[in-house]
């Protein structure tokens, strides 16, 4: 039967560019390929033909060899590449085995023995590490530097992460011949597992290493400093890049992920950049004004004037004595909240003074007046 035109099989004009001619072959190779189509017995046929014609026409020689005499240019060793015929293997033509490593790679993922594809399942990153900090308000008002030690898989230093003894390099799985999976035919279906053997590695080690038994990697405890910025808070995350656990085979380590969490202080309240200070006033200090002396987070003293008749409640601000904020660009304010105290366990002469106070001063209650004006005002209207 005689040849379908190669244009044809890829579905590609003659005009078509090196890239419409490769993503047209890569496209007919999955569509075709026999893993994909076990219920099309000419489904294997038809991927041959999309292979022979794609080697054909990547290579520009060849390919201008075949618009000038079309197949007898493989047939009778016509052209510059004649010698070199369709079907010839991978070893003849590297572009047809890359892009038919590529079209494999989206067919089955990691299942590419000794192509890319393997070389990155046996390498594989390490785990990312969490460690959980616990600063107080002044080290995340000022910022501080920390001393932690992180038990973590860290690589062997006896076979430098390779798991063999000597630090000899791996071979190759003779199970699965380096894919990392095997197959097994079940009636009409092919069943794909990950190799017993190797473990989906691809590479097993023949003579362990006695400091790792094999693993390539060993737990120890790493000694870390870690900067704490000014200004953090609880949620803040910190990224130390590489002090995760190490990769495996090769792999490239993981991170580090520092969560703070600022304990909670007896005499500041925080949110965000803004500090709260309570700060109780006897009732006369309150009545009379006067002035109270309060802290700062930077261990420092304010004076803080109290105006006369101020009520429990009452908030004064102290501008930038709060909080930085975290990565510059200014410092929060400190609220100061009165607390106006009730004298306790007072002496027969502190009540007489008291009661003598209190009926002397009705008049200078004003929020006590207006509310129970107010109460005498309801009452008066539920009764009519």
């Amino acid at each position: 039967m005689a040849k379908r035109d190669f244009y044809d099989v890829l579905g590609v004009n003659r005009q078509a560019s090196a890239e419409e001619i490769k993503k047209a072959y890569r496209k007919k190779a999955k569509e075709l390929h026999p893993d994909r189509n076990s219920d099309n017995p000419q489904a294997e046929a038809q991927f041959k033909e999309v292979n022979e014609a794609y080697d054909a026409l990547k290579d520009p020689e060849r390919k201008a060899a075949y618009d000038r005499f079309g197949h007898a240019a493989f047939d009778g060793g016509m052209g510059g590449g004649g010698a070199r015929g369709p079907g010839g293997g991978f070893g003849g033509n590297p572009d047809f085995a890359s892009a038919f490593s590529d079209v494999f790679e989206d067919l089955f993922g990691d299942f590419v023995g000794g192509g890319r594809g393997g070389a990155r399942a046996r390498a594989t990153r390490g785990s990312d590490l969490r460690y959980n900090m616990r600063i107080t308000l002044e080290e995340a008002y000022a910022g501080t530097r920390k001393s932690i030690r992180v038990p973590r898989l860290s690589e062997c230093e006896a076979c430098n992460g390779s798991g063999a003894e000597g630090g000899a390099e791996p071979v190759t799985c003779p199970t699965c011949s380096g894919m990392g999976k095997v197959r097994a035919q079940q009636g009409f279906f092919t069943v794909e597992r990950t190799c017993p053997t190797c473990g989906g590695s691809g590479q097993i080690v023949k003579n362990p290493c006695k400091a790792c038994a094999g693993a390539g990697r060993v737990e120890k405890e790493a000694s870390l400093s870690v900067n704490i910025p000014a200004g953090v808070e609880t949620g803040t995350r910190i990224r130390l890049s590489g002090e995760g656990e190490a990769g495996l085979r090769g792999g490239p380590p993981g991170d580090l992920y520092i969560f703070i969490n600022v304990a909670e202080h007896p005499i500041f309240k925080r949110d965000d950049m803004t500090l709260f200070c309570r700060v109780p006033v006897s009732m006369a200090r309150a009545a009379l004004g006067g002035e109270v002396e309060v802290p700062t987070i930077d261990g420092g003293r304010s004076r803080v004037k109290v105006p006369a008749g101020s009520q429990s409640g009452r908030q004064m601000r102290l501008r930038g004595k709060g909080m930085p904020a975290l990565r510059g660009g200014g410092q929060g304010d400190m609220l100061i909240e009165l607390a106006v105290e009730t004298p306790v366990n007072l002496t027969s002469r502190q009540k007489e003074l008291l009661e003598e106070f209190e009926k002397m001063s009705a008049e200078n209650n004003p929020e006590s007046s207006s509310f129970f004006d107010k109460v005498k005002g309801f009452w008066d209207g539920m009764k009519g």
